[in-house]
């Protein structure tokens, strides 16, 4: 997806190296505390706030979070993505949810997974991530303003969550684990997405790619999507499907907007890119499928795009 971006690059935040360097990773020895290039499937947040005025008061609003945490009442809602999207109170809800999944409610616990996967690297270290943000925002440079705001709302959806909670790559694995063994499709195809499939075998990875086709879900569309990008390049598993190259990537999640996921300007999926990847479209109200579109897909791959979306949405039994 980067150097899919990269074509247009106008529509990146690239800063340059010695800038990143200055703001994002090395102050007073500490380590970086920049957004890495998540896999997309891991992305995750909701509407822009205004940035922080001041270091002081975004590293304030990151001291105090446990209890500045809005709790959401006693039961869970009932669309549990929606409350996600909602983007706040995300480590009370979070705390809620891994309370319905340990009573088996397999859609919470990979609802949980999403929270960890979005805010894992604010938790990492919630005060320089906030210093971070407000240097970022009082550098004036043209494309930060919508790096800082979709970061200020990692910072607020994220608020409680520190070091401490552990939210790494063994705790994502471990839950979605977890989530899988109670019949979660998404955690399942999160899995081979992150290389840790349930099983190795051809046969069961082409069979979960299938079972991802029939269901027509949109959370399991976008889980799937790295593992059918360039991760899935030469495997006889996945001969004849949409897989391979990063235009498949692009195709699985497009189709999971068109399917149902949130998608919108204001959308985690679009948050997310900008948070945790720096790529930020420069026109606040593009949603995912126009970015797309716009910035990762030639004039002449449109038609071809068109095509495998269209080849997923009407896809059973793993055959277009």
């Amino acid at each position: 997806m980067l150097s899919l971006l990269a074509r247009k690059p106008w529509y990146l935040l690239v800063l340059p190296a010695a800038v990143l360097l200055a703001v994002l990773g090395f102050r007073n020895g500490g380590g970086l505390h920049a957004a890495d290039n998540q896999e997309m499937a891991a992305a995750m947040n909701v509407p822009v706030a205004q940035v922080a005025s001041s270091t002081g008061s975004a590293s304030e609003g990151a001291v105090s979070g446990r209890e500045r945490s809005a709790a959401l009442g006693p039961g869970l809602p009932l669309d549990l993505r929606a409350a996600f999207e909602g983007g706040r109170g995300l480590f009370e809800y979070a705390r809620q949810l891994r309370t319905a999944a340990a009573a088996g409610d397999a859609e919470a616990g990979w609802m949980v997974s999403r929270i960890y996967d979005y805010c894992g690297v604010y938790a990492m270290d919630p005060q320089g991530y906030a210093l971070d943000s407000a240097t970022l925002a009082s550098m004036g440079l043209k494309d930060v303003p919508g790096l800082t705001a979709a970061r200020e709302q990692v910072s607020q959806g994220c608020v409680g969550f520190t070091a401490a909670d552990g939210l790494g790559h063994a705790l994502l694995l471990q839950q979605r684990r977890a989530s899988a063994a109670a019949g979660s499709l998404a955690a399942e195809a999160a899995l081979l997405s992150m290389g840790e499939p349930l099983r190795t075998d051809a046969e069961y990875r082409r069979g979960l790619v299938e079972r991802v086709l029939n269901s027509q879900s949109p959370e399991a569309f976008l889980a799937l999507s790295t593992a059918m990008g360039v991760a899935a390049s030469g495997d006889d598993a996945y001969r004849g499907l949409v897989a391979g190259d990063q235009y498949a990537q692009l195709a699985w999640q497009l189709a999971a907007c068109q399917l149902g996921l949130a998608c919108g300007p204001d959308s985690a999926l679009m948050t997310g890119y900008c948070a945790n990847g720096g790529i930020c479209s420069r026109d606040p109200e593009q949603d995912f499928e126009t970015f797309v579109y716009d910035a990762a897909v030639s004039r002449q791959g449109m038609e071809k795009m068109n095509e495998l979306v269209s080849n997923l949405r009407r896809a059973r039994g793993g055959k277009p």
